[in-house]
């Protein structure tokens, strides 16, 4: 054991002078000698001892137990966890850390002492972690009935880590950007982001912990709950309208290509060759769909008593998906079995979907057809148990009732699909209604509607689901922004109707919707997420000048509305993380990258930048400058300013790293080498890779995708050497080729040998051998 020299960050490593461990998924035999799985679960006394000058702070899961000095300046400490856990969650650290602590009396009158441990000199920066922390325990005692059961709870921030954080009973271990915030440093997304994962981490003690995972098939059983239960917890924090439309936009741009190409797996993978590669959208965000549906398709109530019953029944057990599903079937009644196949089958299914009214008969008929496309190793695939949401919506966007219903059985506003075809007769139905579908997002699939483009113009203005309406609207770009594409690919300038924008506009400008989600609203669907619904032959550079010539076109048509709307939403008062204030500060910084398009836009971006008192506008102002006025005089001196102010804060230099990684156009390629050899880079440090590396090529399609093959090139040089020091992340960053197949021939051809020279080199560790040839299968 070398913990020092431990690049992989697996098992017992160094973090800026601090022993820390990371056991998920087999790092514990890195440590020791043991059966390692996740279904040996053991009670652990741990004892540590070392030189007290070096590390003052010893400790592990559980209680503390006892403690005391030793000869030569040494000291132990030992820790007593009385819950049987798997080798996974068996956690230790120590060094010197600062502390910050607190305490929190339980549902039952227990107090239950907090620690929240950062590098020292950090202290001020953890108080949103401690308060989120407090938040969540009292969240899950309310939501699930669940209690904290030590007697403390501790977490650690380091800077090199691999992941987000790490669950280990009663001592998470945190990557620090996940812990340390205040306005000076942290942007709203920021905190927001802090206050998620501090909550998915302390969920996971009864979800993951106390029931934990029979083996690493079942990982979504409680990374996919888990997710569930964070998000839960951020909608009744913040905004459940806004949270959804963000989890649905997340899952669209990561878990969807995944289904859609050669990673493709089902939420309970059948086979794997690195458990490391199965952390995925996959598991995670679409395995928490599948539990937000379960509770769909059983209300609320029935929902509640099958978690109870699943806390009891399981409480102490390394448990399956079959017993989580077997819960559900116990209280409701219900056969889940073809509804089980959303974890054993890969793929996003389809549903076609069109519409016809007979006046004479007043019936209003849904011709819905079921898909699922072929992923590799599943060419033919079973039908599945959709829960499609849905509402009729009347001319005045009140809701259309109908007196009987036949084709389908409809409960709650649900219609269930579970055959190939169904026409769902609807009795009663005097005037044609719109169709809203998939109500906040009821099942994780794509829809092929046969609308008229008024029926969306209609549903974006009136729509009583929030989701539904910023869906209607998204629509309405996405179908603009394909076709302005192929105008480019044809030699012509892109056009779009005025009514487009003026419903831009007019959303904007609408004081009945949160400002965040009318930010959310304005936010132009990305270039990746229009290239998933071309499909094939995509030139990035074309979809680039349709997604500019788009924006220009919104800007230019409500340029007095937006800057009216932008100087009114300006804020004097102390900052605040909290929704509303977020919210606003979202939507001023939608304006300000609208408005950044036309002239004296780089003067409005550059002023902002330097009035900002706090890190979410300089960091907006800096990407505006940076992306739609690279290279002038304004965007120049904002970045070397924001170099100069946070010369030392790697956290922060992250930000400015990532910016510059996603400037459109061909020369960023040249840019993030020139960056590599940045003094506050390291390439051994997973942060900083992922700022500037993943942000090029997971978040920059014209540079990643650059004609010429360098960005592709840049990429595997870089893959194959952080290869030999850390092979997970190596094998996270190549899964930014996951969709070479929909390039165009000229990039396909160029991103094929990126993947061949990988595949070809010697020595590939497990992790990356495994991305790359399924990727090229």
């Amino acid at each position: 054991i070398a913990p020092a020299g431990n690049e992989a960050l697996m098992g017992l490593y160094r973090s800026s002078n601090v022993y820390c461990t990371q056991c998920e998924a087999e790092g514990f035999r890195r440590i020791t000698y043991f059966l390692d799985r996740p279904d040996i679960l053991s009670v652990y006394t741990v004892r540590i001892e070392a030189p007290h000058n070096e590390a003052p702070l010893l400790l592990s899961n559980g209680n503390p137990a006892e403690s005391g000095a030793l000869d030569n300046g040494w000291h132990y400490a030992v820790w007593h966890d009385p819950f049987p856990k798997p080798s996974y969650l068996f956690a230790l650290v120590a060094g010197a850390l600062g502390k910050v602590a607190d305490s929190f009396t339980t549902l039952s009158g227990r107090t239950v002492e907090l620690g929240i441990y950062v590098e020292p000199g950090k202290e001020r920066l953890a108080g949103y972690a401690m308060d989120a922390l407090k938040r969540s325990m009292k969240w899950d005692e309310e939501a699930f009935g669940r209690e904290y059961d030590l007697d403390v709870f501790n977490i650690v921030a380091v800077s090199d880590f691999n992941m987000g954080a790490m669950e280990n009973k009663g001592l998470n271990v945190f990557n620090d950007k996940y812990v340390l915030a205040d306005e000076e440093t942290a942007t709203d997304a920021d905190f927001a982001n802090i206050e998620a994962i501090i909550a998915h981490e302390y969920f996971h003690n009864w979800t993951g912990n106390r029931i934990t995972c029979r083996d690493w098939f079942q990982l979504c059983l409680k990374e996919g709950l888990t997710v569930y239960r964070d998000h839960e917890f951020s909608a009744d924090q913040r905004s459940r309208a806004v949270k959804r439309i963000a989890e649905v936009r997340t899952l669209r741009s990561h878990q969807f290509p995944e289904d859609q190409g050669p990673l493709a797996h089902p939420v309970r993978p059948r086979r794997y060759r690195e458990i490391n590669n199965f952390y995925t959208a996959t598991v995670y965000e679409k395995g928490s769909e599948v539990v937000r549906m379960i509770r769909t398709i059983l209300g609320a109530e029935t929902f509640r008593a099958g978690m109870d019953l699943y806390f009891e029944r399981h409480d102490g057990e390394a448990a399956t998906i079959e017993d989580f599903v077997k819960v559900f079937e116990d209280v409701s009644g219900r056969d889940l079995a073809q509804f089980g196949l959303w974890y054993h089958q890969a793929g996003t299914p389809n549903l076609t979907v069109s519409s016809a009214h007979n006046p004479a008969a007043k019936e209003f008929t849904l011709e819905i057809e079921q898909s699922v496309p072929p992923t590799p190793s599943e060419s033919r695939k079973r039908l599945m148990h959709i829960p499609l949401a849905f509402g009729l919506v009347g001319a005045g966007g009140q809701p259309v009732n109908w007196t009987a219903v036949e084709g389908a059985v409809v409960e709650d506003g649900v219609i269930h699909v579970r055959r190939r075809r169904h026409t769902v007769r609807f009795s009663g139905i005097e005037e044609r209604p719109a169709v809203s579908l998939n109500r906040g997002f009821s099942a994780p699939m794509t829809l092929s509607v046969h609308q008229k483009a008024d029926d969306q113009f209609f549903l974006a203005a009136h729509d009583s689901d929030s989701f539904a309406r910023w869906q209607a609207f998204n629509t309405l770009l996405t179908d603009a922004l394909i076709a302005a594409f192929r105008q480019v690919l044809g030699g012509k300038e892109p056009a779009f109707t005025a009514k487009l924008a003026a419903l831009a506009g007019k959303i904007a400008g609408d004081d009945t919707l949160e400002p965040a989600y009318r930010a959310l609203a304005l936010t132009l669907p990305g270039e990746a997420d229009i290239a998933r619904d071309i499909g094939k032959g995509i030139d990035p550079d074309a979809i680039f000048a349709a997604r500019e010539a788009l924006a220009r076109t919104i800007a230019a048509a409500n340029r007095e509305g937006f800057s009216a709307l932008y100087e009114s939403l300006g804020d004097d008062g102390p900052y605040t993380p909290e929704a509303g204030s977020a919210g606003r500060r979202a939507l001023r910084n939608a304006l300000l990258d609208y408005l950044s398009l036309l002239p004296e836009g780089a003067a409005l971006a550059a002023r902002h930048f330097n009035t900002a008192t706090n890190m979410t506008d300089r960091a907006a102002a800096l990407a505006v400058l940076a992306h739609r006025h690279a290279g002038s005089r304004q965007a120049e001196e904002a970045l070397a300013t924001f170099e100069a102010r946070y010369r030392g804060d790697a956290l922060v230099l992250d930000k400015w790293f990532q910016i510059q990684a996603s400037v459109p156009g061909a020369q960023t390629v040249d840019k993030v080498r020139e960056l590599m050899q940045h003094q506050a880079f390291s390439i051994a440090n997973p942060n900083r890779m992922r700022s500037l590396i993943g942000t090029f090529s997971s978040a920059n399609q014209t540079g990643f995708h650059r004609a010429d093959g360098e960005g592709y090139r840049l990429f595997a040089e870089t893959v194959l050497e952080v290869e030999k020091r850390n092979p997970q992340v190596a094998a996270r960053l190549a899964t930014a080729l996951r969709s070479w197949r929909s390039l165009e021939p000229g990039r396909l051809a160029k991103a094929r040998d990126a993947l061949l020279k990988i595949a070809k080199a010697e020595n590939l560790s497990a992790d990356l051998r495994d991305i790359v040839e399924r990727t090229l299968a």
